[in-house]
């Protein structure tokens, strides 16, 4: 994900952000905001893991059949895949 983000920002342009953060925060509160923004997307990303298990877990409860999910999953890793062969000769600049 992140590197779909960073995919459209420049390195001046990453660097002109850092040093506005810099001048508005200082730098002595940096390490404190990235370690807050650090757990928030942890807490973030574990509340999604939780919500799927529980839907997973639901679902078989219900005895609703839940393969076709990994089928799905393959054919995503597949179209990725190929994506990803396609845009390897093609490289931004």
């Amino acid at each position: 994900m992140l590197s779909t983000i960073i995919l459209f920002i420049s390195g001046g342009e990453i660097f002109f952000i850092m040093f506005i953060v810099v001048m508005v925060f200082g730098a002595d509160k940096i390490p404190g905001i990235a370690k807050g923004l650090g757990k928030g997307m942890r807490q973030l990303k574990d509340a999604t893991e939780d919500i799927k298990k529980e839907i997973q877990k639901s679902a078989e409860k219900q005895g609703i059949d839940t393969s076709f999910t990994e089928d799905i999953k393959n054919e995503i890793n597949k179209v990725k895949q190929n994506v990803d062969e396609v845009t390897g000769v093609v490289k931004r600049k």
